[in-house]
């Protein structure tokens, strides 16, 4: 995850093409901002679904907003179910403004010690945000456990097959059940949220570690190189060689 705070004036815009391979969460504080065309405003807390096409950028004069990029761990995926106002674009409006811009806050200050606790420090903070996100969320639904435990199986071993069959066995409901509940739930079908973990997952290998390219592939379940790394340009728009230099 990444976290930070901006202050922008006027001319501040951004267009994504592919959209993002992780989730986008962005609350406004002061003035206005735009996400695809949907004001947000002083309270508006905005959640970008991976692979989404959007822009956004300052409405009037000033834009002060806090932001987050986030891989969500299983367990978050019911606190991401907000109201959808535009594809793949979720908003909240929220009255408890400032708690929860606090605790995004300590999410970003918490990145930059130099303690070996930092990391899951900002993390917590990151949850603290989003439960409390949760207390003003108006759908306050949750993912089926059946669902949630898939997801666990495969967060747990991204290099076996992970096919649907073996996914629907472990929901112990039948293939198309299980394929119409997940995406229902989920938004993406099982394939897409398999290969979208397996390239996350490659992503930060190719940033935290020198492994060849070969060995990154198989250890994130793609037994092809050459498959691995078409795959990797359609998510991220470019190859993970240049992905690592860059």
């Amino acid at each position: 995850m990444v976290a930070g705070e901006f202050d922008e004036g006027p001319e501040y815009t951004t267009f994504r093409r592919r959209g993002t391979t992780d989730w986008l969460l962005v609350l406004t504080l002061h003035g206005a901002g735009h996400f695809s065309g949907i004001t947000t405003e002083r309270g508006t807390v905005i959640l970008v679904r991976p692979g989404t096409l959007h822009d956004y950028g300052t409405v009037g004069e000033r834009w002060h907003f806090m932001y987050a990029h986030l891989h969500p761990k299983p367990e978050w995926l019911p606190l991401l179910d907000w109201p959808e106002v535009a594809p793949g674009i979720l908003r909240l409006q929220l009255t408890a403004v400032e708690k929860i811009a606090d605790y995004l806050r300590d999410a970003a200050r918490y990145q930059l010690f130099p303690l070996p606790q930092a990391e899951q420090l900002s993390v917590n903070s990151l949850e603290a945000a989003l439960l409390w996100c949760d207390t003003q969320n108006p759908n306050a639904a949750r993912i089926d456990d059946r669902l949630l435990r898939v997801i666990e199986l495969i967060d747990q071993d991204l290099k076996a097959p992970l096919d649907l069959p073996d996914l629907a066995r472990a929901a112990s409901l039948s293939v198309s059940r299980f394929a119409h509940l997940f995406r229902e739930q989920l938004g993406v079908t099982p394939q897409q949220f398999v290969e979208r973990r397996r390239i996350d997952a490659a992503a930060r290998l190719l940033e935290l570690t020198t492994r060849p390219i070969a060995s990154v592939a198989a250890e994130v379940g793609f037994t092809d190189p050459l498959y691995f790394s078409t795959r990797f340009r359609r998510h991220t728009g470019t190859s993970p060689t240049a992905y690592r230099r860059r």
